[in-house]
């Protein structure tokens, strides 16, 4: 491939405003992405990034302000018209067909042959662009059967077979190993030599300093520094984004690990379409530890919690908290006896999105006092727990009033947080518990986690962010295939050997 000798802008976004009833999302937004250049976007949740990533690729119209794409003005009315225009958009969550192979998702819309649909000259394209791009991969291969990292390729292939000459990726190692994110990088690093330009959206701060060229920050709808990549540090991102000082890794003093207070004993659990997801797998917690799990997303970690909290039935073996057999109580008694869950799907397990947030700071406990006297709901008191909560997590806005259904994903995160955190409990099971959240919102939830294990309760952390687990765990049990692969110290470990044990490989075939 040869390289494009001088950087011309591509896309340009000038002044561009998009405003809703009573929200500025973007507010003057400018931008200028380069021929050849990896462009970032940073910024918390709410800052308009998505907003304005909608807007350039036409899924929203602006309010005001221009978009030009080599020079020319452009205004898109769909994301055809963005396509066609030469944008193409990897979204974070993929949009690709299980059943159908690598060429007949790539060429779906716009077959050789038309109807009479050559499959061979499809094969021939496809392996043509992955050839000319980088992107190693089978034509003929069943979607269904690839790994995530190669549907992501697919993904970019599809794309390029629509001629793109701007390519957006949106949080594109979200659900990746560290293995998978470097062949990503490095198929990136082939786009920009071809002079292709990449947005390269993420609130990975190391991954945004190792890839990208320059880095837009963006904060409360507007852009407000554009940067040189080189010479910058995670420190300084994270104080633009927030617009304060943040600390990125809450210190903890080392593990004084008690007694066990949580123990899995060769649990099976079936998930809702009857597949087994947990086989066998046994772990112990103790006071003061946070142990970590990790792992590629679907591999069980997320039934095993749902099996501790008791919203999923265990097919055979023991949960045992605090010494007392709960494997068949329910999941009211478990939160009665101590255990509190930050739940991977919020809205479904987390919130009742219709009550405000009073009712819903109170789901755990309204039948107990302060809240309720002889069935009687007490309004006041479960008012005054929900602004003190609000204003401690800082839940934006900070209205009790509020319908849970009309906070922000990160926000709703923090009402089930400030709810289940406050109730001071024996065992906290986090999954995903910063999901959704900006720099500044994870601060405060690791120092949360942080405090909850310095008193000398048990944490098990559930969380598809390597670095979250590192930072935050003393010890580490790796899932692959419902199983427990191998447990590691903490501050021993490496994202290289966590990345091959996600993959199946055993604790001592793993380490680095």
């Amino acid at each position: 491939m040869e390289a494009i000798p001088a950087l011309e802008p591509v896309l340009e976004v000038v002044d561009l405003k998009k405003w809703f009833p009573g929200v500025k999302a973007n507010d003057g937004v400018n931008l200028t992405v380069h021929a050849g250049e990896v462009h970032a976007i940073l910024g918390e949740n709410g800052a308009g990034k998505s907003t304005l990533m909608k807007v350039i690729y036409g899924l929203l119209e602006p309010t005001s302000g221009e978009i030009r794409l080599f020079g020319q003005p452009v205004h898109f009315r769909s994301p055809r018209d963005a396509i066609l225009a030469g944008i193409g958009m990897v979204h974070q969550h993929f949009m690709l067909i299980p059943a159908l192979t690598v060429a007949e998702n790539v060429v779906l819309g716009d077959e050789p042959g038309g109807v009479r649909f050559d499959r061979r000259e499809a094969v021939r394209r496809v392996r043509e662009l992955s050839e000319r791009y980088g992107l190693a991969i089978d034509p003929n291969a069943k979607v269904g059967d690839l790994t995530v990292g190669l549907q992501q390729r697919v993904e970019i292939l599809k794309a390029f077979y629509r001629k793109a000459r701007v390519l957006i990726l949106d949080e594109p190692t979200a659900l990746l190993t560290p293995q998978e994110t470097r062949e990503l990088f490095n198929i990136i690093r082939a786009l920009k030599a071809e002079g292709v330009p990449v947005l390269f959206i993420s609130h990975k701060l190391d991954e945004v300093l190792e890839i990208s060229d320059r880095v837009t920050v963006m904060r409360a709808g507007k852009t407000v520094e554009t940067l040189e990549t080189k010479g910058a540090t995670p420190q300084m991102l994270a104080n633009l984004m927030v617009g304060r000082e943040v600390v990125l890794r809450v210190e903890k003093p080392p593990m004084e690990a008690g007694s066990p207070v949580l123990e899995v004993r060769h649990l099976r659990v079936r998930s809702a379409d009857r597949h087994e997801r947990v086989k066998g797998v046994s772990l112990t917690v103790r006071r003061g530890e946070i142990l970590g799990i990790a792992g590629i997303d679907g591999n069980g970690q997320f039934e095993l919690a749902d099996a501790i909290a008791g919203l999923l039935r265990a097919e055979a073996g023991q949960i045992v908290l605090d010494g007392r057999d709960i494997t068949h109580l329910s999941p009211a008694e478990r939160t009665q006896l101590g255990i509190a869950y930050v739940p991977q799907d919020r809205q479904l397990d987390g919130l009742v999105l219709s009550f405000d947030l009073a009712d819903n700071m109170i789901l755990r406990d309204f039948r107990r006092p302060p809240f309720s006297r002889r069935g009687i709901l007490n309004r006041r008191a479960a008012e005054s727990c929900a602004k003190r909560l609000i204003e401690a997590f800082d839940v934006r806005p900070p209205d009790f009033r509020r319908k849970a259904s009309e906070l922000s994903g990160g926000n709703q995160q923090k009402v089930i947080l400030a709810r289940e955190v406050s109730r001071d409990p024996l065992v906290l099971l986090a999954a995903q518990p910063t999901r959704g959240l900006d720099v500044g919102a994870i601060e405060g939830v690791h120092r949360q986690l942080v405090r909850l294990r310095n008193e000398g309760k048990a944490v098990l952390l559930i969380s598809l962010e390597l670095d979250e687990i590192l930072s935050l765990s003393d010890r580490i049990a790796v899932m692959h295939d419902g199983e427990i692969v191998g447990v590691v110290d903490g501050a021993e470990a490496t994202r290289e050997q966590l990345g091959l044990m996600m993959t199946g490989r055993r604790a001592k075939e793993g380490t680095a």
